[in-house]
């Protein structure tokens, strides 16, 4: 394996820690108690992809992922530094939502323009599954949204179509 491919990795093992913290973070803010489990659950659903990255991570620099992950955020991260933001300014769980949704759509365009350049398959399998639970995130965070701001969930849609 190349060395890019394994930075690529590195790279992504972070980009979930990233992720991580920035549900765990906007959880803590959250006065609505199912946006808060839908954070919570997010940030456990970042740390499993962080693992999964981690599993096929050859590099030595971290002996540790639980130490790594329980690690302070990374301020700089985009991921952080937008939740940050948003808490120190007029914090919502609907902005929050609305943000999460934006990062989550922007990371499964990354992943899988990354599995696009990977000849690995095993490598490819790990980005491309990253991918497809990355755009579940975006659908469970919208789904989150819709009953926030009391729009029809698309499980009603069938019983509001009948009626």
């Amino acid at each position: 394996m190349s060395l890019n491919i394994q930075e690529a990795i590195k790279r992504s093992i972070q980009t979930e820690k990233n992720a991580m913290n920035f549900y765990q973070l906007g959880a803590q803010k959250m006065n609505n108690p199912d946006a808060r489990r839908t954070f919570e659950l997010l940030a456990k659903e970042e740390r499993e992809h962080a693992s999964q990255f981690f599993n096929i991570y050859q590099g030595s620099d971290i002996p540790s992922l639980d130490a790594f992950l329980d690690s302070a955020p990374d301020n700089e991260s985009s991921w952080v530094s937008t939740i940050a933001r948003l808490i120190s300014a007029d914090f919502s769980e609907q902005k929050a939502l609305e943000l999460a949704m934006e990062r989550e759509k922007n990371l499964e365009e990354v992943l899988l323009e990354t599995a696009s350049k990977i000849d690995n398959p095993e490598i490819k399998a790990v980005y491309e599954l990253n991918a497809k639970e990355t755009h579940h995130h975006y659908e469970l965070i919208e789904s989150e949204y819709a009953r926030l701001m009391g729009m029809v969930h698309e499980t009603d849609v069938d019983i509001f179509v009948r009626e």
